[in-house]
């Protein structure tokens, strides 16, 4: 049974620092691409930033400079370094990894950051 189990959200106040985990087990071949979305209350999920197997990342306009993607290929594992978080980025960060034609969620990890 794949599952991807996400840890490291909490409550920042502006300006600081946190990082997330995603580890991804059950799952026999590594992810093609793995990823971070969020979502705010009232809003819809969107793309946080998303990295290849091979490392290419890309993220949302919003996150771009302030947050970094890497993933640990042997580990399964994706993480996603926020920094200069601002109050808007608050909200539910789900991890998310593709798998031929497969796509995985985690259950969501809170972030919330005060002003």
């Amino acid at each position: 049974q794949v599952q991807l189990v996400e840890s490291g959200g909490g409550f920042v106040q502006a300006g600081g620092s946190l990082r997330l985990s995603c580890a991804a087990s059950g799952i026999l071949l590594s992810p093609s691409a793995m990823g971070w979305y969020r979502q705010a209350p009232g809003n819809e999920r969107e793309l946080v930033a998303g990295i290849s197997r091979g490392g290419s990342a890309n993220y949302a306009d919003s996150v771009k400079g302030r947050f970094t993607i890497s993933r640990d290929n042997a580990k399964n594992t994706v993480y996603l370094q926020m920094s200069t978080l601002k109050p808007e980025d608050t909200a539910v960060y789900y991890c998310n990894a593709r798998v031929l034609e497969y796509t995985f969620w985690g259950q969501g990890t809170q972030v919330t950051v005060s002003s």
